[in-house]
């Protein structure tokens, strides 16, 4: 298969991305990566796409009762009153869904007008519509976030190393920096991710340890400026020991100019 041909890479990226690319092909599409620049453009234009929707829109927990009342009307023989929180519940979903959701209103309401129109005055009596010029001009978009995806790196010959690659989300006050998961990977007990702050001259700068399963918040983020990439290295349980990088670099990100 060639997977240089742009629509085979491009549509490949965007299952890839989104989550419907499962079980062996996920699996060799991600070994794929490190070998396939094509690929790898692809999935960071998909990321790029994406990722504001999941950093930008505020979670919304609902209440307990909620999913307990929506399993009692739909199985009210297998559900007890008082189900607890199901996997539903966690975070993630609950912000694809009020993205989804917000999204929804916004087309029902520009499909349907006004909720509550007012009857419209008299053909006659009815004002000449604004002219073009005199239209109020919309206000801009707010910035995105800043996006950096941080890439596999190379492992060294004779070691197999976990193929990892991150999406980061950087607040334009620099107060909070997301890291999310883009790959599937597995750690020994004795092992785990640390991120650094890279500057253009010195040593690395810690920001503490990553999750190889869930999105990190990085509190620190602030400690980023004066840096030009972030790393992500793999240490013994519980991070360096020597507060320097002593093992493997897995991942590795420029951080654009600000």
């Amino acid at each position: 298969m060639d997977y240089g041909r742009p629509l085979l890479a491009d549509r490949l990226a965007a299952e890839y991305v989104l989550g419907t690319l499962r079980g062996p092909a996920r699996r060799r599409f991600q070994a794929l990566l490190a070998g396939h620049p094509a690929l790898r453009a692809a999935v960071r234009g998909w990321e790029a796409r994406l990722l504001p929707f999941g950093v930008s829109v505020p979670p919304v927990e609902p209440p307990p009762h909620v999913w307990s009342a929506i399993e009692q009307r739909a199985f009210p023989a297998d559900r007890p009153a008082t189900a607890p929180p199901r996997w539903w519940q966690r975070l993630g979903l609950w912000q694809g869904l009020s993205a989804a959701g917000l999204a929804a209103v916004v087309l029902l309401l520009s499909a349907r007008g006004p909720l509550a129109p007012e009857p419209p005055a008299p053909l006659a009596e009815a004002p000449p519509p604004p002219r073009l010029a005199e239209l109020p001009a919309a206000p801009p978009l707010a910035s995105p976030p800043l996006l950096l995806v941080l890439d596999p790196q190379a492992a060294p010959a004779g070691r197999r190393l976990p193929v990892l690659r991150f999406a980061a989300a950087l607040s334009a006050d620099g107060r909070a920096l997301v890291l999310r998961p883009l790959t599937e990977a597995r750690l020994a007990p004795d092992r785990a991710l640390e991120l650094w702050a890279v500057p253009a001259a010195g040593a690395p700068r810690s920001l503490g340890l990553v999750s190889v399963d869930d999105g990190t918040t990085v509190l620190q983020a602030l400690q980023v400026e004066g840096t030009s990439a972030l790393a992500i290295s793999l240490e013994p349980a519980g991070g360096s020991p020597t507060g320097a990088p002593t093992g493997p670099v897995l991942a590795v990100g420029a951080l654009p100019p600000r």
